[in-house]
């Protein structure tokens, strides 16, 4: 709570004083906040791109691609919902749900904006030519399906254990920490092995280089969030670790 109050910084005043007790945080939190404003003006270029470009499709007597459209409009609608979720989680004293809730809209934003970077080089809108065996796409879904269970089991260890900002008696969820991270652990280890069954998968079948090449950068930064992942825990959970964690994640989300 750097910031102790929303939407200004501290009682009286939209940006951080230098009475303000709470050290260098309130710059950070205040920072945070400022970075809504660049997200908010990225996102309007975006949508404001895609529409440009949709009217020259159109013009040219091409399709206008309707689902590019909807995908640049989620991280404008994202960063309006993040700012009220923000506000929210400070009005209620970084409670674990709120803050749960914050990290994973801001999953859903990057899903959105990954699909919308994928699906902007592609021709069309219309089914592409399957270039793998169908239990390999069923794999790839259940892949992702595996690592949004792992970032939201990931919230509920967080929520669990200590508070980060705060040494005093704070609300958590409630949950043994210990079991929830094991839980968290294991269900990583569920994930490397349906990504060793489709790396092999890949070479029976002779899958594209493209698809062999994804499916080793997604393990490759599996097992790095995972080495960082239990030398936080056994290091009392570091601010560093945890944020190249927290960096690792999203970016094993970008991959799966």
């Amino acid at each position: 709570l750097g910031c102790p109050t929303w939407p200004e910084c501290v009682d009286g005043s939209l940006t951080p004083t230098t009475e303000q007790a709470e050290s260098w945080h309130k710059y950070v939190e205040f920072g945070n906040r400022l970075l809504t404003f660049v997200l908010a003006a990225l996102a309007i270029a975006a949508f404001i791109g895609v529409l440009r470009w949709t009217a020259q499709r159109r013009g040219a007597g091409l399709p206008a691609r309707r689902p590019i459209v909807l995908l640049a409009a989620v991280p404008l609608l994202g960063t309006v919902v993040q700012a009220v979720l923000g506000g929210l989680t400070v009005l209620t004293g970084l409670h674990p749900a709120t803050v749960a809730i914050h990290f994973l809209v801001s999953a859903a934003i990057i899903a959105a904006v990954t699909v919308l970077v994928q699906r902007a080089r592609e021709n069309g809108d219309q089914p592409q030519t399957v270039t793998v065996a169908p239990q390999l796409r069923a794999m790839a879904w259940a892949l992702v399906g595996l690592a949004a269970v792992i970032l939201v089991i990931g919230t509920i260890v967080t929520g669990s254990g200590p508070h980060a900002g705060d040494p005093g008696e704070v609300e958590r969820f409630g949950f043994d920490q210990r079991l929830v991270a094991w839980l968290h652990a294991d269900v990583v280890l569920l994930f490397v092995g349906v990504q060793i069954g489709m790396l092999l998968g890949i070479s029976l079948t002779g899958a594209p280089a493209t698809v062999r090449n994804r499916a080793f950068q997604l393990l490759g930064v599996t097992l790095a969030n995972g080495l960082v992942g239990y030398s936080q825990l056994a290091t009392g959970l570091p601010w560093l670790l945890v944020s190249i964690h927290m960096l690792l994640a999203c970016l094993l989300w970008v991959a799966a």
